[in-house]
């Protein structure tokens, strides 16, 4: 269930730039899948910022994964560095 905290904090993560490749705003917002179910959704404080090439693109979160292998990065990588961009 989304909460106004939740929606606020997923209209930041829109505004940063592309946690993966580092393109200009304004970002897709991916939820990690890390550690969560076939059908389950992490909530909106696992989310993090990704353009669409890193998102939804052949190469991306959801396509062969190889734009996130190239950087050596994980979804737990660009968290953490999510939450540094937003507590500077």
């Amino acid at each position: 269930m989304r909460t106004a905290a939740g929606k606020r904090h997923m209209a930041k993560l829109a505004a940063l730039p592309c946690a993966c490749c580092g393109a200009a705003s304004p970002s897709n917002v991916h939820h990690i899948r890390e550690g969560q179910g076939m059908a389950q959704r992490a909530d909106d404080f696992l989310a993090i910022p990704l353009c669409w090439y890193c998102h939804q693109g052949p190469q991306g979160i959801h396509g062969d994964r190889s734009a996130w292998r190239m950087r050596k990065l994980t979804e737990l990588d660009a968290l953490a560095d999510t939450i540094r961009r937003l507590t500077a």
